[in-house]
């Protein structure tokens, strides 16, 4: 537990810090502070603050900059979040109006990074596409043209390559059994059916059914790109972020998309805003990047997360509400679609 005086001293080197990026030193605190207490009782304050491991000094006679924890505790207990400012509103409103769902994931990448001057992402809904009817077209004896209509319109062709050859009219038997009993039904529904179902079919077209299955979700269900990255550049012109070899670093996570998804991931369990100070996250283990995330929603449910990474001493109080209206917004955009 900090004392009233310590809570006003740490919130105040936190600011001052977040705006230069400089140490704070006891005289800088004594202007900026309020309080009414000589210069000695700061410098005692801020000692007991770097015992607590909130605080510490980059050199013997320079001043204090907040750790990681000092950041967390601010950040948990101290932070004073702006209004988002009227013109950054109106930014966001002129672009995530209801439109096509992949231009407004791009959309809110860019804006996010624009209105931050930081890289910003976007995981792209989850998809668990269901079928609405499949077709298959006989090619030669053993290749088959499979076309697979999905409930949203998506269409995809898939060639299959079988051990037997099959009719037109065993073809055609196939689709209508598809169609009648699996449309609208998800990868893994018709997966459990056909096995349950087995029995009322011949070996040959289950096999088939099989091969268009496995087909089918490679056709719909993957999808090359997960996500939205923007603004990666924006962080080579920050001033906070000279260190060539840390910048290195970052971009390979960049390069490793398994990380930032399963960031992203571990982000949507969160009710609003979460932010990983530094080396919290496993996936983002550097102190000197600190990640704002927050999940966004279609039709009520949760479908993925974004998010802005910047340097650890970023001001926070500017960027989270700018997360979090923008995930609103772009829920709202998406529902509306």
């Amino acid at each position: 537990m900090l004392s009233p005086r310590a809570k006003i001293l740490l919130k105040t080197l936190m600011e001052i810090y977040l705006g230069d990026g400089q140490p704070v030193g006891s005289r800088t605190l004594s202007k900026h502070c309020g309080l009414d207490v000589s210069p000695a009782t700061i410098r005692n304050i801020m000692a007991d603050l770097e015992d607590l491991g909130l605080v510490t000094s980059p050199h013997t006679s320079a001043g204090r900059v907040p750790t990681p924890q000092g950041y967390r505790i601010f950040i948990d207990t101290l932070l004073t979040v702006q209004p988002l400012e009227q013109e950054d509103l109106q930014q966001l409103k002129q672009f995530l109006h209801p439109d096509d769902p992949h231009r407004l994931i791009t959309s809110a990448s860019q804006l996010l990074s624009e209105l931050t001057r930081f890289a910003a992402v976007v995981m792209k809904p989850r998809r668990n596409p269901a079928f609405r009817q499949v077709e298959f077209i006989k090619l030669s004896k053993q290749r088959i043209l499979l076309i697979i209509i999905a409930t949203d319109g998506n269409v995809q062709n898939r060639i299959l390559l079988t051990d037997k050859e099959y009719s037109e009219s065993e073809l055609t038997q196939a689709a209508n059994f598809f169609n009648q009993h699996y449309a609208g039904h998800t990868f893994e529904q018709v997966r459990r059916k056909i096995y349950a179902e087995m029995k009322k079919l011949r070996h040959d077209m289950t096999t088939l059914m099989t091969k268009a299955l496995d087909a089918s979700r490679d056709a719909l269900g993957n999808q090359q790109d997960d996500y939205v990255l923007f603004g990666e550049h924006k962080l080579l012109q920050n001033e906070l972020l000279s260190n060539i070899s840390i910048l290195r670093k970052l971009f390979d996570l960049f390069e490793e998309k398994n990380l930032l998804l399963r960031l992203l991931d571990h982000s949507q369990n969160a009710e609003g805003i979460k932010i990983f100070i530094g080396g919290e996250s496993s996936q983002m283990p550097m102190s000197e990047y600190s990640i704002i995330t927050a999940p966004y929603e279609v039709d009520g449910k949760v479908a993925g997360t974004l998010g802005v990474i910047g340097p650890t001493c970023m001001a926070y109080n500017r960027v989270i509400p700018i997360v979090d209206i923008t995930a609103k917004m772009l829920s709202s955009a998406l529902s509306q679609h």
